[in-house]
């Protein structure tokens, strides 16, 4: 069985599961990756009778080779025990004639709670003697959940960072609302990008891990590091099982899956998932208007020198899909040099170009397109509609998309991954389905319940009455100065 993890961007490095997940980010600027996964497979016959918990931790066993089997355990019981509001973690609801995937039942009612309440559990176990700050950008939903797995933690503080002006109302209250005393939440002048590239060169300044000295250590909340993309892998077993254990499918059966994807994180795990042993067919990737990656798939070029749109799906606002360097690791079969190449042309001319026959392998695996503003609301509004289901907007771009490739190729029943809760972005809502342009966001989420009956999140219901504890709003070019003041302030001279 493989050990160890290597980089995208050098495949010599040799380091243990959980020095990559307290790393986050290698030093040469790769992604950790498991090498390869011709020694490690999950039984999809086995899973028929196993609970959410059961089957992560067979997925953490194959993945993470150095926690024990009862460091695993305690990290998967304590991470989804409790925390989120139904027994199945990721409940799947069929309407029409597919499938979706509910991933916004944790406590900041979006999908990215399944990686992050579980992260600071594998965290605690990787963390040795040193302590950390956890570094993230987000583009509205993994900030509050990074915030909420870490918050309180022993030896642990958080510093997030989000464009000023670009997440939900929602979003932001969650965030600046956020209780702890390692917990720091700051906006930036700028879109998502410009804080993911911001962090990616912070958790790589050799001189700033110098002046933080040796027990201090940065590290990551976003999907590049492994320890939050491997627990969404779980979900994608968990949904094939509830489709088995409902005699929908029969064990070996392929299916689809339909992703709404910003970061490239979730459907990549998706992947991962597949290379696993789950029998899929094909994987959905859906955008919004800032399609670079649908445009790539078109052309081999990926290119990020375009105009930034900001969408009603804020979530996916993004043009570096930081994740797909992984894809191109597997797809090149670990060719890091080629890989490190082109990054090396990301970051100097804004684009690279692959070979034909790395697209043709992709494609085998993917499709992608996009939707449009309007195309969302229409889609939020014919599935409530005809079904009487209420999308959030990520997942209607997933929804459209999903429809798109039906059109070609309707042989495989379809998994759609509805990402969050659509209380977390309630003015789009309401235009597709009330025609309601009220700018009090807390009347519009009443308007919504009152006319669907679909309860409020009791999270989401609360945090307008919460007081306001982040109010930072900072340069991007200060953001490395405001992370070494708050470790300064959260991490020195605390046991």
């Amino acid at each position: 069985m493989n050990n160890f993890y290597t980089s995208t961007r050098n495949n010599t490095i040799k380091i243990s599961a959980k020095d990559a997940i307290q790393q986050g980010f290698s030093e040469d600027g790769g992604l950790y990756v498991f090498p390869n996964f011709n020694n490690v497979s999950i039984n999809i016959k086995e899973l028929k009778n196993k609970s959410y918990q059961d089957i992560a931790k067979l997925v953490l066993r194959q993945l993470l080779p150095d926690f024990s089997d009862k460091e695993i355990s305690d990290c998967v019981n304590s991470a989804y025990d409790s925390s989120f509001d139904t027994d199945e973690i990721t409940p799947v609801t069929d309407v029409d004639n597919f499938h979706i995937l509910e991933l916004f039942h944790g406590p900041t009612s979006a999908f990215k709670d399944v990686g992050l309440q579980l992260l600071p559990q594998l965290m605690k176990h990787s963390i040795a003697n040193k302590r950390v700050m956890i570094l993230t950008a987000t583009s509205g939903d993994t900030g509050k959940a990074a915030l909420e797995g870490f918050k309180n933690s022993d030896k642990i503080a958080i510093t997030v960072f989000y464009p000023h002006n670009g997440v939900s109302r929602v979003q932001k209250l969650q965030m600046t609302s956020t209780t702890g005393n390692n917990t720091e939440v700051a906006a930036i002048e700028g879109n998502f990008d410009d804080a993911q590239s911001n962090v990616k060169k912070i958790l790589n300044d050799a001189s700033l891990k110098k002046e933080l000295g040796n027990n201090i250590s940065l590290s990551s909340a976003n999907s590049i590091n492994i320890g939050r993309l491997i627990p969404q892998i779980v979900y994608y077993f968990y949904s094939y099982k509830q489709l088995l254990q409902n005699n929908q499918i029969h064990t070996g059966d392929k299916v689809n899956f339909s992703v709404p994807t910003g970061n490239f994180g979730d459907v990549l795990a998706g992947y991962l998932a597949k290379q696993l042993g789950l029998p899929v067919n094909k994987f959905i990737v859906a955008s919004n208007e800032n399609k670079v990656l649908t445009d790539f798939f078109n052309s081999g070029i990926y290119d990020r020198n375009r105009p930034f749109f900001k969408t009603v799906a804020p979530s996916m606002d993004i043009q570096i899909s930081s994740n797909f360097e992984r894809l191109l690791y597997y797809k090149s079969n670990g060719n890091s040099e080629y890989v490190k190449k082109l990054m090396n042309e990301l970051e100097q001319n804004g684009k690279y170009k692959v070979s034909d026959e790395l697209l043709n392998s992709i494609k085998k695996d993917f499709y992608c397109g996009y939707s449009t503003d309007e195309e969302i609301k229409q889609s939020i509004k014919d599935v409530y509609d005809k079904y009487g289901y209420l999308m959030d907007p990520h997942t209607a771009v997933g929804y459209k998309v999903m429809r798109d490739y039906e059109r070609i190729d309707d042989s495989c029943p379809t998994i759609l991954l509805s990402t969050a809760s659509p209380y977390k972005f309630v003015k789009v809502v309401s235009e597709a389905i009330l025609k309601n342009n009220s700018d009090d966001d807390l009347q519009l989420m009443t308007d919504i319940q009152e006319k669907t009956g679909i309860e409020i999140p009791k999270n989401l219901a609360a945090v307008w009455n919460l007081a306001i504890l982040h109010k930072d709003v900072i340069k991007k070019e200060d953001m490395r100065d405001y992370v070494k003041m708050k470790v300064e302030a959260d991490l020195y001279d605390k046991n």
